[in-house]
């Protein structure tokens, strides 16, 4: 099998051409960025995306220029958690400019491009059989397009929120070599552990990224009358021993996040006194601390 650079020719379709002038401005757009992390988990429901969105909020306020990439191709949700489901974006001859919520944090997602709520994520191709085919290829030219075509301007943070599944990490580190770090969402139960077991693995033994820590989410919930806490998930075991990486947060359960994420007002910034903000602010700040390390 050959690659583009070793092709003969392309037909005069410039393949090689514009698949080489996009590393080049992404690599640009990149070189503006301090810090860029990857927040994945190995399963879905585990409420990566929220975290993400509260992580990056919470930096926001702490005084950082933060952007984030949507990189569920199909199964967006950053946009409307944040509040910016119905912005639209600017086209300029430099690039897209992306959709900024009111704190200040800039988000690029498929959701910003879709015309409905209810519309798919469809793929060119000569039926969506075919399309289902080349997904993987496709969905990494959208991640690499959404990189590199967007204005970011310079940032501190950029984060970028992965779907489900520990085979998209290798997707993005072809795309950016030098990531930062990872962070693994989980939540405390068996059934989690034994699927995220494996994304820390593949990231740390196999891919060779540092892993930032591990956020296990749902952790505990809080009674609102009495303040005792209690578990929600029955499990012998913890983030620190079934994963052999460092805890960086254990954040309480709290309905009221689940409610701010479909409203689109970041949970942080509504509730900043309840332990459930606390704990993300915590885990910005450790994401911090491990960079300046």
């Amino acid at each position: 099998m050959k690659t583009y650079t070793e092709l003969p020719g392309d037909a005069g379709s410039n393949i090689i051409g514009q698949v080489n002038d996009q590393h080049s401005r992404l690599n640009k757009r990149l070189s503006f960025v301090e810090h860029t992390v990857a927040i994945m988990s190995g399963k879905g429901g585990v409420g990566k995306s929220a975290i993400t969105a509260n992580i990056a909020t919470a930096l926001t306020q702490m005084g950082c220029s933060v952007g984030i990439v949507d990189a569920d191709i199909n199964g967006p949700t950053i946009a409307k958690m944040v509040g910016v489901r119905n912005a639209t974006l600017e086209y300029t001859t430099s690039g897209v400019n992306p959709a900024i919520d009111s704190l200040g944090t800039k988000i690029i997602s498929m959701d910003l491009l879709l015309p409905n709520d209810d519309s798919p994520v469809m793929w060119n191709a000569h039926s969506q059989k075919d399309a289902f085919t080349w997904r993987s290829t496709m969905e990494v030219s959208a991640l690499r397009e959404f990189i590199a075509d967007t204005q970011w301007g310079e940032l501190n943070y950029l984060l970028l929120d992965l779907p489900p599944g520990s085979e998209r990490l290798p997707n993005v580190i072809e795309l950016i070599p030098n990531l930062g770090g990872v962070i693994i969402v989980t939540i405390p139960s068996d059934v989690s552990h034994l699927i995220v077991k494996k994304s820390v693995t593949m990231t740390r033994d196999i891919l060779k990224v540092p892993i930032i820590g591990v956020v296990e989410n749902m952790a505990y919930y809080i009674c609102p009358h009495c303040g005792e806490s209690e578990q929600l998930f029955a499990s012998e075991q913890t983030p620190d021993n079934a994963f052999q990486s460092t805890t960086i947060g254990k954040i309480p359960f709290d309905p009221k996040l689940s409610h701010c994420s479909d409203s689109g007002t970041p949970y942080v910034n509504i509730y900043p006194e309840t332990d459930t903000s606390k704990s993300l602010i915590q885990v910005a700040k450790k994401i911090q601390s491990f960079f300046r390390t």
